[in-house]
């Protein structure tokens, strides 16, 4: 690794309307390395990238960037792509509907006299995904792709512009642990070819593995930059950093009052809505009782959000049968409408897809699902609406100026606050949060945290589904383990290990036929 910088960022500043994102930011890395960026959702990570990459163009911002030793005033992203540097944002910027070689070239296209060569492009494209490890046809559309190999073709996109510099932004928010891993040796395999990296993520034990240097950025301030090997850095030097204090615990204590059942799911079955062969849940049983917050784990493709979307409103699924149970009453969740009727409520896994609507106001976005506590005749009361968004987000502690402010603005944390806060306004009995600290930082979860156990202590049934673990055993009081949709066991929280959830959910099953 080259200890020249390739890169230097010196008094960076920034500001929107009544926020300081950045405060005379300097910043470094070494050509050859990868290096990490961590700090609290709104510390200002993003913006720093986007200050480089020219998503905030030269003039929105002061301070000086410097790479390979020359000034630069990037405009815009085509001018930062043109010295090759590329940045790959937390929300992917491929489209569904095209081929995996057509958004490789996409404004970038193999064309000889106005007319593409599909012929040189899926060539071209089979190699850069030979590089990034992905066996896939580049014909294959987007759509038809995971996730993690969605990162994969972002990458793959980014070689094809010849990259030297590439910024990557969560890449693993939304990754299992296989796919994670995979893409971090990718990160490595790049560095050995000489691409420098630079990383952002709140997955601190990864960044520790995958890092050379770590700077820590709180307030819009750079903290420090830690040698990952020579400072010894370690997950309770970075956490204290980002939150300004020492965490002795990553879960508030909390004692389960349990008492009645109040939930239960009777012999569950779902099959997938275009393949109807296609058993995606097969059988499950669960119940939770008030008070309790109960846990559902299982890998990706398991089917635990299909398990969750088909018994919310059967947002989801095909050929669904089984029966719901609150308090002992079978009840009717065919519709959303329904199941809000009848107490649940649901946070999705994908606030910004379906939890929120950007564009609204923190206001309307927490009022949302239950605006019939706030109207007569068809007419909303603004003053009640107010009201309610104020007390909830004072409950919630959500950090906003005002409840006026566009969701859109606030920090991916307190974007889930808000998304948790329009299903407590229906008051339900049953709350299914399905990954609710996913892409949020250790402080931000914390909070959500105390957000859940808040709920349980006033008798909510709460079903948290999880892809981490240690997440799992730190606040569920049982943990249900689901592989290829069949619920294999059941564990207390005291019997509760990695390994033995693990075992349980990589047990093959039979399934119905």
């Amino acid at each position: 690794m080259n200890e020249t910088p390739i890169l230097e960022m010196n008094d960076i500043s920034m500001e929107f309307p009544g926020v300081k994102a950045l405060s005379e930011v300097n910043f470094q890395v070494r050509a050859g390395e990868i290096h990490a960026i961590c700090g609290e959702n709104g510390a200002g990570k993003s913006t720093l990238m986007k200050v480089l990459s020219g998503v905030h163009p030269y003039g929105s911002y002061s301070g000086q960037v410097t790479y390979k030793g020359e000034a630069c005033n990037f405009r815009s992203i085509r001018d930062s792509e043109a010295r090759g540097i590329v940045i790959i944002h937390q929300e992917l910027a491929l489209i569904p509907f095209l081929s995996i070689a057509e958004n490789i070239f996409l404004g970038n296209e193999r064309a000889s006299h106005g007319i593409i060569d599909w012929g040189q492009a899926n060539k071209q494209a089979a190699e850069l995904l030979a590089r990034v490890g992905l066996a896939e046809n580049p014909s294959t559309n987007i759509v038809d792709i995971g996730v993690g190999k969605q990162q994969l073709v972002e990458i793959a996109k980014a070689l094809a512009k010849r990259v030297e510099l590439l910024i990557l932004d969560e890449p693993t928010a939304a990754l299992n642990d296989d796919d994670s891993e995979h893409l971090l040796n990718i990160l490595r395999l790049l560095r050995d070819e000489g691409v420098t990296c630079i990383i952002i993520s709140h997955k601190l034990g990864e960044i520790i593995r995958v890092a050379d240097s770590i700077t820590v950025i709180r307030d819009g301030q750079v903290i420090e930059t830690l040698d990952v090997v020579a400072d010894q850095a370690d997950e309770e030097r970075l956490i204290k950093g980002m939150v300004g204090r020492e965490m002795n615990s990553r879960f508030p204590e909390h004692h389960h009052n349990v008492g009645e059942e109040v939930f239960r799911v009777e012999d569950w079955t779902v099959h997938h809505p275009v393949d109807a062969q296609r058993v995606m849940v097969d059988r499950a049983n669960l119940d939770i009782r008030a008070g309790e917050i109960v846990g559902l784990a299982g890998l990706m493709g398991s089917g635990r959000t299909e398990l969750a979307m088909s018994i919310f409103g059967r947002t989801y699924g095909a050929n669904i049968s089984g029966t719901v149970y609150l308090r002992g009453v079978p009840i009717s969740t065919h519709t959303v409408e329904l199941a809000v009727r009848n107490g649940l409520a649901y946070v999705s896994e994908d606030r910004k897809r379906y939890g929120l609507n950007l564009i609204q106001s923190v206001k309307e976005n927490k009022t949302s699902a239950a605006l019939g506590k706030l109207s007569k005749y068809g007419v909303i009361d603004k003053n009640a609406e107010t009201k309610a968004a104020n007390k909830l987000k004072d409950d919630l502690r959500v950090k906003t100026p005002t409840v006026e402010s566009p969701v859109s603005k606030l920090s991916g944390g307190n974007q889930q606050k808000v998304s948790l806060a329009k299903w407590v306004f229906t008051d339900p009995e049953v709350l299914i949060l399905d990954e609710p600290t996913r892409g949020i930082d250790v402080g931000a979860k914390y909070e959500i945290y105390q957000i859940i156990n808040d709920l349980a202590t006033d008798g909510k049934a709460v079903l948290v589904i999880s892809s981490e673990l240690p997440e799992l055993i730190g606040i569920c009081r049982r943990i249900y383990a689901l592989s290829e949709g069949r619920i294999t066991g059941v564990v207390d929280r005291a019997g509760a290990t990695q390994e033995y959830l693990m075992n349980l959910m990589t047990q093959e099953t039979k399934k119905a036929s």
